[in-house]
């Protein structure tokens, strides 16, 4: 084969530090569009994006060339820096230090998009750290693996 061809789907999940609630209704479009900028300018398409109150989630296909930590902490670092230059939240902005990034197939697309896009209704039922360790369980991860 003379070229190599990828096509790596990543569901990636922010979460706010110390679960604060401070993505609102009124900011989160202007979130979402800067992580859709920072994003793009990596060459990562985005499939979906949606959040609560107290993180996101974004379906992005992976810029084969960086690493997923290296797009995380492009993305984060961008986004706290705007939200606090610009002044969006009343208290300072800032995400946990982790991240969750997990391979999604093209089978299961369109389940994902699902999924992200009913975050808010999901959320009624679960909490965020018992939709983490439900992840985190599901794709067999261990702590400090």
């Amino acid at each position: 084969m003379s070229h190599s061809k990828t096509r790596i789907w990543i569901h990636a999940i922010l979460g706010v530090k110390c679960r604060d609630k401070l993505i609102t209704t009124d900011i989160e479009k202007e979130i979402f569009n800067l992580l859709k900028t920072q994003l793009s300018q990596l060459n990562c398409s985005i499939k979906s994006i949606n959040s609560t109150e107290d993180h996101i989630h974004i379906l992005f296909l992976l810029n084969p060339k960086i690493p997923v930590s290296d797009i995380m902490k492009q993305i984060k670092g961008h986004v706290s820096y705007e939200i606090n230059q610009r002044k969006l939240t009343q208290n300072r902005f800032s995400w946990q230090t982790g991240f969750g990034a997990f391979s999604v197939s093209e089978y299961n697309l369109d389940r994902t998009i699902n999924y992200i896009q009913k975050q808010k209704d999901h959320h009624k039922k679960m909490s965020f750290k018992e939709e983490y360790d439900k992840f985190v369980s599901l794709y067999g991860i261990r702590d400090g693996v």
